[in-house]
């Protein structure tokens, strides 16, 4: 099945044009001009990924992200932010509302079209039961278990889940914020020192089979997953 993808941007032409490449790539989509046409949408038919412009008539593209992230129904969407807007805190700004990904315009289609595919392989990835696995660094979402080159590592649930979405989501950088809205849940309070904590046991449990470094400190930003 053809995987949708929902377009909210105000300008036709940027439209037409990703709908004509989203189609010739196989993909299907759907296209808005503002935030009331694109819940509309969303209301009929839930797309797989949502291309959203952060500069939109009425709602910005960022409220409507929070928006998205906070509704039950909606949270899981991936977004990528589709903006002109280019510097380092913009871009923060952006992936704490939520977004999965982020574009500056102009960009080119075929980078679109590869951080599109990467997006939706990894959101498919974390949800599938299936075991994962880098490098020999090895996690079961049915049975809970962590293995490194075949060797069981003992780690608590909450580390699982921290470690579970950082193998889904490589080579991102991802604030203290946004580590606890995915892995902790949007409706629950913890402060963010707490993220720090968590880092810290998950680095001391792989230490021993050297996968800790893995686990990356990016100054002032956050932490990164990377097994280069």
């Amino acid at each position: 099945m053809k995987s949708k993808i929902l377009i909210i941007e105000d300008e036709s032409a940027i439209r037409e044009m990703l709908g004509y490449t989203l189609v010739k790539e196989g993909f299907s989509f759907d296209e808005a001009a503002d935030v009331d046409e694109a819940r509309s949408l969303m209301g009929r038919n839930k797309p797989d990924l949502i291309l959203l412009d952060w500069m939109l008539p009425g709602v910005s593209g960022i409220d409507y992200a929070r928006r998205i992230r906070n509704d039950p129904d909606t949270r899981d969407i991936p977004i990528i932010m589709l903006t002109a807007r280019g510097g380092e805190g913009d871009k923060i700004k952006g992936l704490d509302t939520g977004a999965d990904d982020y574009v500056t315009k102009p960009f080119s289609t075929k980078e679109l079209l590869s951080r599109i595919k990467a997006v939706l392989r990894r959101t498919t990835q974390a949800g599938d039961e299936g075991s994962i696995e880098v490098n020999g660094l090895m996690l079961d979402p049915e049975t809970y278990r962590v293995t490194a080159n075949g060797q069981p590592i003992e780690i608590s649930p909450t580390e699982f889940r921290l470690l579970q979405f950082f193998i889904t989501h490589p080579e991102r950088v991802y604030s203290r914020t946004q580590l606890l809205d995915q892995v902790w849940g949007q409706n629950i309070y913890v402060e963010e020192r707490t993220v720090d904590v968590h880092i810290r046991r998950l680095r001391k449990t792989l230490a021993p089979y050297q996968f800790d470094n893995y686990i990356q400190t990016v100054r002032s930003v956050g932490y990164r997953f990377s097994p280069q």
